[in-house]
């Protein structure tokens, strides 16, 4: 997928490809419950979750993989250990398809991340 032009979430989600929409969206309703506080906003063309105006999380339907942006370094170094067999760059999880989503880890990321804000990467 190119860069999303949808101006909100919804419309990003009609965007993605029918194999990776039902996991998308529960990704999104995965972010919504647990970042309480946080701001969903489309940012650099793909949902993002602010908090004080500041992007925390990210995801993204790419064409090779699903990407989840986690931009607190801290919370990556916590979680060093879980995601060590996982594809990841300097901020990104790469997922290469929709049934490798490890939704459990994702949760706790996310609860990590609303404990407390900390640096971007």
């Amino acid at each position: 997928m190119v860069r999303s032009q949808a101006e909100d979430v919804d419309g990003y989600l009609a965007e993605v490809p029918e194999e990776r929409k039902e996991a998308l969206i529960r990704l999104r309703e995965l972010c919504r419950a647990e970042l309480r506080g946080f701001t969903e906003v489309m940012a650099y063309g793909m949902p993002t979750y602010e908090r004080d105006d500041i992007g925390e999380i990210s995801f993204a339907s790419q064409k090779q993989y699903i990407s989840f942006y986690l931009l607190r370094s801290e919370v990556r170094e916590a979680f060093a250990e879980r995601l060590a067999d996982h594809d990841m760059g300097k901020g990104c999880l790469r997922f290469r398809g929709p049934e490798k989503i490890d939704f459990v880890l994702l949760r706790d990321l996310l609860r990590a991340t609303v404990a407390g804000p900390g640096k971007i990467c």
